[in-house]
């Protein structure tokens, strides 16, 4: 049970002022702009777009300022903010086929029709902080030259039809699970009704794709090392432009919306096939707004863990536990349970208190009697 607590009203609008005040920092310095939020913390401004389900790159970066850094307050923003604008209609699904590639990579195919691309990325650094970046001088690079970036368009460009994802040369020779096929019909919105198990795969993938990094990551960690038996394979992670189309019924073709950027991943784990299906790979598979490999590649590792019963697999990994993982994947729903113990329970710890009295006192009342 909740309680008021008197003054409160003037102790939070004061609370209010010194957040704000913390929030500005120093005034002899500059205030960041959103515009440097959203061109230098590019990753942070990716993952409260993505697990916000909501594209906007200006409005994620002024969540980030307004949170001080705190990416799950600024996904709580944007989530908010997201229940106030109107929905005219559903988009079609993104054709990542025809994705404008800025990153490619695979580890089970070194030489890939269109090859592979680095692009940005921290897996080959030394992991050394570079001091040089403390220097309010901007530094003359390749790649801040525009060089790698044109780069990087120009292969895509040219190349995008010669870019099949590593599942579908897999799929040519029978080795791998189809595709699920599309049927046409509207997914389940975990946003507009509440979610009801078992799950299709269409809502499972909602909820993975707008689900917490690192608990994502700890559950695809322990699929690793035992839990859920998962041998993984990155057939493929690309990372780039997709058009967002929408199809209007007043005018009966297909509009571009825009574009975003996407990171979709494909993992390939190894099946030993059942009484109806030969040996071959299934597929597990992540895409999230952004630049998010880690998350995606985590999404990609929990999904194929939770599809074990399709496969006729043997449970028991927590990764394996569909209403355990979908339940306490969403970091807004979490923090929420968690922080409202900070508020007054003052009536609820009395009663607590005086049942601790009253048990206390029968103990020592049948401690004497029983010294007696």
């Amino acid at each position: 049970m909740y309680v008021a607590a008197k003054g409160g009203e003037k102790a939070i609008r004061n609370a209010h002022a010194l957040l704000a005040k913390r929030r500005r920092g120093n005034e002899n310095l500059p205030s960041i702009g959103l515009d440097q939020i959203a061109a230098q913390l590019t990753l942070a401004v990716d993952r409260v777009m993505a697990e916000g389900s909501l594209y906007d790159v200006e409005l994620a970066a002024l969540a980030v300022k307004q949170a001080r850094g705190d990416l799950i307050e600024a996904i709580f923003l944007i989530r908010a903010f997201r229940t106030t604008l109107p929905r005219f209609g559903s988009a079609q699904p993104l054709d990542t086929a025809r994705m404008l590639v800025r990153r490619r990579v695979s580890a089970t195919y070194k030489d890939l029709p269109g090859g592979q691309l680095l692009g940005p990325t921290f897996d080959y650094t030394h992991r050394l902080l570079d001091t040089s970046l403390g220097s309010s001088e901007i530094r003359s690079t390749e790649s801040s030259s525009g060089v790698a970036e044109g780069a990087a368009s120009s292969v895509a460009r040219s190349d995008a039809e010669i870019m099949p994802r590593v599942t579908d040369l897999l799929g040519q020779e029978g080795l791998i699970e189809a595709s699920p096929a599309d049927d046409g019909g509207e997914p389940f919105d975990i946003t507009r009704a509440p979610v009801s198990f078992p799950v299709d795969r269409a809502t499972r993938l909602q909820a993975l794709a707008r689900g917490d990094e690192g608990y994502l990551l700890a559950l695809g960690y322990s699929t690793q090392r035992g839990y859920a038996r998962s041998h993984p394979f990155v057939g493929e992670i690309r990372f780039g432009d997709v058009e967002v189309m929408f199809e209007a019924p007043e005018l009966g073709f297909e509009v571009k919306l825009g574009t975003v950027q996407v990171t979709e991943c494909q993992m390939v784990n190894q099946f030993k096939g059942s009484a109806e299906v030969p040996p071959q790979f299934t597929r597990g598979y992540g895409l999230v707004f952004g630049q998010c490999e880690r998350k995606a590649m985590s999404m990609a590792l929990v999904e194929r863990a939770l599809r074990w019963q399709e496969l006729g697999e043997e449970p028991g990994a927590p990764a394996q536990d569909e209403e355990f993982v979908l339940s306490h994947c969403d970091n807004v729903q979490a923090t929420g349970f968690v922080e409202h113990l900070k508020l007054p329970h003052y009536v609820d710890f009395q009663a607590e208190l005086d049942l601790v009295r009253r048990m206390r006192s029968e103990h020592e009342t049948e401690m004497k009697e029983a010294a007696e």
